[in-house]
């Protein structure tokens, strides 16, 4: 007679609360108990129970984040379990959805589910079809526990009842069997200070370092399991949460109502609506600029070389000038700089999008109307920048690199490359933008020297030195591009060279309706030194 086959059995076991956790018999030793008893009943059968232990006690069975279910669930991936035995199926989930997803990974590695009280298996159509129409009652019996709970929790609201969350500061938890705050007089004289401190300097930003300076810390609250969490400087986001709080003017916020609360208040009505007031105007004027901002080309896919976003914003001069730049989210954030830090976190808009469309234009050999829209990511390095663009816009791209640029396939993503362009920070004046990498004057611009070569191959001269055209130019940019084969001799010398004038760029020589006249040519290119276009 032939003996069936081993059938490894994994026992999961579950309880939501932590209460009886610590007996020394508890709830998941008696699940484990009884599905270890069905197990040995089935020994002939080959079952064999996996000495593992996969336990989540004080957990929902609302969540899959369960260090025992995720173990289990590793351990079945790795096809090192046949059978999963829990004492009753909502141990497993109480969500027909996570229960789906369960079956999914079953079913792939060929385990088997079992519940002991209730005798399924998911081996079988009629047993899985039974196992859903239990779970739809365990997730209906949920979700009507949780609703019971949110109308307790809104019916004391209603009657200004404090129902637990993070204490605000100026108030202590209400001692029991209160359910009123109790105010801190210590906190309290701190939390009005804040709000007459704000509504003297109108600023979050000054407020929050005039608090650090002062030692006003958060209120720090201890956890159940012995945690410190608070008595830290307090950020931009929880001053904000603190001048809104309506807690401080003795109501209960459930939800878009108030009611009046059974604590009393500590800052008085009129000083609180001139805060509120102060705060409407100052985000007015904000979402305003905000409008401004989003308008830059590149928002949202420039980085800076630590992974931080730029974000775009604005700055106007002495006579009115709106300037535009791509700032790293730290230092729009009000942190400090450290002094060792040498990563490139400002440049400004406009003289960054104009190279960056100039490459973007040569790689693709194609003058796009909106070039920087094919960019999917920019970041900025000290001495380079990282460029995605889609693969399919790249044909022959390596034929368009100058020198010491590359391009790379991106690791799971095939439909775009990653281009290494030499580039770096130029400040001047106060301002700063992007530009080729120049350790010393004579080192050429590599987007200059493409736009120069490709412009010749596109003509030569006969022996009398008179230009013909090789083929007619494909496209406007290139129609434009061969332009730059009719430059001054000596103009094109300091492109190779590198002497061209600082801030020069391909896009500044194509769009000039460039002349015929030598000294005319080089009296524009001066022009264009002289007066760049600022950010």
């Amino acid at each position: 007679m032939t003996r069936p086959a081993i059938k490894r059995c994994a026992i999961y076991t579950r309880k939501s609360s932590e209460e009886g956790l610590d007996q020394a018999f508890n709830s998941l030793d008696a699940q484990r108990e009884a599905c270890a008893a069905y197990i040995q009943s089935q020994a002939g059968e080959g079952w064999r129970a996996m000495p593992s232990l996969y336990d989540d006690g004080g957990i929902s069975g609302a969540t899959m984040e369960r260090p025992g279910l995720q173990s289990l669930l590793a351990e079945i991936r790795n096809g090192q379990v046949d059978v999963v035995v829990v004492y009753k199926i909502d141990r497993l989930t109480r969500s027909l959805a996570d229960f789906a997803r369960m079956v999914e990974v079953f079913d792939a590695h060929e385990v088997s589910f079992v519940s002991v009280t209730q005798a399924f298996n998911t081996t079988s159509s009629m047993g899985r079809l039974t196992l859903n129409v239990l779970l739809s009652f365990a997730q209906f019996e949920r979700e009507v526990t949780g609703e019971r709970i949110r109308d307790k929790i809104a019916a004391s609201k209603a009657k200004g009842m404090w129902m637990g969350g993070a204490v605000p500061l100026g108030y202590d938890v209400p001692a029991a069997p209160s359910r009123a705050l109790r105010v801190n007089e210590a906190e309290a004289r701190q939390v009005r200070e804040i709000f007459e401190r704000y509504l003297a300097l109108g600023s979050v930003h000054k407020l929050e370092a005039e608090l650090a300076q002062a030692g006003i810390r958060s209120k720090q609250r201890i956890t159940a399991k012995g945690r410190a969490i608070g008595g830290k400087a307090f950020s931009r986001g929880a001053l904000f949460h603190l001048l809104r709080n309506k807690t401080y003017l003795g109501l209960i916020v459930h939800r878009d109502k108030t009611h009046p609360g059974q604590h009393p208040a500590i800052i008085e009505p009129e000083l609180f609506e001139a805060v509120q007031a102060c705060l409407s105007a100052n985000a007015r004027r904000t979402s305003a600029a905000a409008q401004t901002r989003t308008r830059l080309a590149l928002t949202a896919r420039i980085f800076d070389v630590d992974g931080n976003p730029m974000s775009p914003t604005t700055a106007r001069g002495s006579k009115g000038k709106l300037y535009r730049y791509y700032v790293s989210a730290p230092l729009q954030q009000g942190r400090p700089r450290p002094a060792a830090d040498t990563g490139v976190r400002r440049v400004a808009a406009t003289q960054t999008e104009a190279r960056l469309a100039d490459v973007v234009n040569r790689l693709t050999g194609e003058e796009h109307p909106t070039p920087l829209a094919l960019i999917r990511r920019v970041e900025v390095h000290a001495d380079h920048v990282r460029i995605r663009l889609p693969a399919n816009r790249l044909t022959s791209v390596r034929e368009r690199l100058a020198e010491g640029e590359t391009v790379s396939r991106v690791e799971g993503d095939r439909t775009c490359r990653q281009l290494i362009i030499p580039m770096r920070l130029k400040p001047q004046s106060g301002r700063s933008w992007i530009e080729p990498v120049s350790d010393s004057p004579r080192q050429p611009d590599p987007a200059l020297v493409s736009a120069l070569r490709q412009a010749h191959t596109m003509m030569t001269r006969d022996a009398r030195g008179l230009p013909i055209l090789l083929s007619a130019p494909a496209g406007p940019y290139r129609r434009k591009l061969i332009r730059l084969a009719l430059l001054a001799p000596d103009l094109q010398k300091q492109i190779l060279d590198g002497r061209q004038p600082h801030g020069l760029t391909v896009s500044q020589l194509i769009a000039c309706d460039l002349p015929l006249s030598w000294p005319a040519q080089r009296a524009m290119i001066q022009a264009l030194a002289t007066n760049p276009a600022k950010p």
